[in-house]
């Protein structure tokens, strides 16, 4: 028999009130408060308290702080990836971000779904009196050498793909393809990236 942890992780309803969920919600939520307690100064404790709530942490990856993360355990973040103030990540399924990634302020990455029917989605009690409620997830992934702006949504389901790059207030819905400028509320491609852009041409 599966438990619900397998569950989720699977993209089926899953009860989120089961202890297990509970226990590594809680200590993910123990250890992102203790991140968010600790001085940019003191870089070694800082990475000793990220490992523990994102073991499969990169090298050199940073994130700037505050930040909140549901489990931890099911995200993973590449080599040098980096996030700016208020990163959240919801990861009841797998959160893949890439190497190199940049993060702008406040953005928050939300695998976790609801049904759309409130007579689906309200919380209920179990045969045991506890209350739960419905819920599943869909995982997200952020390829490699992605810019994410501030004030950006993902959702689950979504892929984006290598080096594009997500302007600032956008609601990603929908999967990116690579080396593309997407914007907007649902985000959309509005062109790809090319050597025009190049640095050069900027200055």
């Amino acid at each position: 028999m599966k438990s619900e942890k397998e569950i989720m992780l699977s993209g089926q309803l899953y009860d989120p009130s089961d202890k297990e969920l509970v226990a590594l919600r809680e200590k993910a939520h123990r250890l992102s408060l203790e991140y968010n307690m600790t001085l940019e100064t003191d870089g070694e404790k800082r990475y000793s308290i990220l490992k523990k709530l994102v073991p499969d942490l990169g090298e050199d990856a940073y994130l700037q702080g505050p930040i909140q993360i549901d489990y931890g355990c099911f995200t993973s973040i590449g080599d040098r990836s980096y996030a700016n103030f208020n990163l959240v990540i919801l990861d009841t399924c797998r959160v893949t971000i890439g190497n190199d990634v940049y993060m702008g302020p406040n953005v928050s990455l939300l695998t976790a779904m609801h049904p759309l029917r409130w007579q689906e989605r309200n919380t209920y009690r179990k045969d045991d009196g506890g209350l739960t409620d419905r819920e599943y997830g869909k995982p997200i992934t952020i390829e490699d050498n992605c810019w994410i702006g501030g004030n950006v949504t993902v959702v689950g389901g979504v892929t984006i793909g290598e080096g594009s790059v997500i302007g600032a207030g956008s609601v990603v819905t929908k999967d990116i393809p690579p080396n593309s400028v997407a914007v907007g509320n649902p985000c959309k491609v509005i062109r790809q990236i090319t050597e025009k852009d190049s640095i050069e041409n900027v200055f």
